[in-house]
């Protein structure tokens, strides 16, 4: 069996760098989106660095933004709970991370050993390819050479469980690790 977790929302908590980042700027949470546009999606599939990004936003707003905002304000803090679910799915099992990702925020994760639980790490700006893209499962099962059916999915957005389920991943709708726990227990009994 395979269980793939996401990370933020799941795993850690305190995922709010959006917010600060924003007000560091002098806009709006809204307004950043907007003004970032597609590179969000190009910086979190590995196809525009932290530096360009920043650069980009600095012209846009007429600032000079001269560190990595994204570094500076992700605090992530890890679910202790659903860190021992973790702990007591990988003695019977393999489990592992899939989540969207920066480069930034992967490197803030390690330093804080948040990766160190589990058995390896797919994270989107590596991979290439962002969730809810179904080749981002197809990606990983291929890796891990797993099959959908042998397969587990945990996230925190709806979109990207509905994703994973239609390709026949078993997918749960990350709430709680109480609730976790318990639809993930008939895997492991």
């Amino acid at each position: 069996m395979l269980f793939i977790f996401d990370m933020g929302g799941v795993v850690t908590q305190n995922n709010d760098f959006i917010t600060p980042i924003a007000s560091h700027i002098g806009l709006s949470v809204p307004g950043l989106y907007k003004l970032a546009g597609k590179d969000w999606l190009l910086m979190m599939t590995g196809k525009l660095t932290a530096d360009i990004f920043w650069k980009r936003i600095g012209e846009r707003t007429g600032q000079t933004i001269e560190e990595d905002l994204f570094l500076r304000y992700f605090q992530p803090v890890q679910d202790r709970k659903v860190l021992r679910i973790v702990s007591r799915l990988k003695k019977e099992a393999r489990v592992v991370v899939g989540t969207n990702s920066i480069a930034s925020h992967s490197q803030v994760h390690r330093r804080l050993g948040d990766y160190d639980a589990f058995d390896a790490v797919y994270s989107s700006h590596e991979l290439g390819i962002a969730k809810p893209d179904p080749d981002f499962y197809l990606k990983i099962l291929t890796e891990e050479g797993r099959m959908p059916l042998e397969t587990v999915f945990i996230d925190d957005m709806e979109e990207n469980v509905d994703s994973a389920s239609a390709l026949g991943i078993f997918s749960i709708l990350f709430t709680d690790p109480g609730g976790l726990w318990q639809q993930l227990a008939p895997f492991v009994e």
